[in-house]
């Protein structure tokens, strides 16, 4: 027979929280061991992304743990129809990862209103992503909705690819992603030394002729969910049930 679980939790999340996760994990009242998933996941379709979360809480020695916290949000829908099997699964109520760092999801609303043409940066958005020439470029390649749909390729990209006239065909068929932004958002969360991350995050605006800005960032939402203060701002999804998603504020929910 396994030993009694103790007090601990197993965490499963996507590493652009990676620093926040850890810094979380080591400094907790009970102890949490944490696992990662490459980002880029809701760039799957949602039963890939189901498929690639469900088997890491499978693979959970439910022996050993009161429940998984997932260091995920509604995420494209890709967390729907996730199963919690032998002990609770804990999701936060949030549409994506960028709540987790404004710490509600009425702060992530506020901003998002004032300023729709956002685009936020924070260590896990800076480091995260693959360096040279794949940067930006999806980690899961061409398994990706956005990369099948050619939307991931630099416009110098197409144009060795398909040629010019088609490159030009296809920008302006499909459009920039790029145009739709106005503002990049650097959120501070204050767990390493950030200059750097902040620079780049700064040079970055200005090549695209955005206006900077940099706020602290919010623990509030993580520490409540590491420190099992699990309240309104969560789903707590008993044995065999499964996450679903509202069109309503809960945002998440389970049946």
């Amino acid at each position: 027979m396994p030993d009694e679980p103790t007090d601990r939790y197993r965490f499963i999340g996507c590493e652009i929280i990676y620093r926040e996760a850890c810094h979380l994990a080591a400094t907790a009242a009970r102890m949490v061991d944490v696992e990662f998933l490459r980002k880029g996941l809701h760039d799957l379709e949602t039963p890939d992304m189901v498929a690639a979360v469900q088997e890491r809480i499978d693979a959970v020695d439910e022996g050993l743990y009161r429940a998984v916290l997932l260091g995920y949000a509604r995420c494209n829908d890709g967390l729907v129809g996730v199963e919690a099997r032998g002990i609770p699964v804990v999701i936060p109520r949030a549409h994506d990862c960028i709540t987790l760092l404004f710490g509600s999801r009425g702060a992530y609303r506020r901003r998002f209103d004032e300023h729709p043409g956002t685009y936020y940066y924070s260590t896990g958005w800076a480091e995260r992503n693959l360096s040279g020439d794949e940067a930006e470029q999806p980690a899961y390649g061409k398994r990706g909705v956005m990369a099948r749909l050619g939307l991931t390729e630099t416009y110098e990209q197409m144009v060795a690819k398909y040629g010019k006239d088609n490159a030009d065909y296809i920008v302006a068929s499909l459009g920039d992603w790029r145009k739709n932004y106005t503002h990049l958002l650097y959120l501070e969360m204050g767990v390493c030394d950030e200059r750097g991350f902040i620079e780049a995050a700064r040079r970055h605006a200005e090549r695209e002729s955005w206006q900077f800005e940099r706020r602290p960032g919010c623990w509030d939402l993580l520490e409540k969910l590491f420190d099992g203060r699990w309240d309104e701002d969560f789903v707590v999804v008993p044995p065999g049930k499964r996450i679903v998603a509202r069109n309503d504020e809960t945002v998440l929910d389970f049946e």
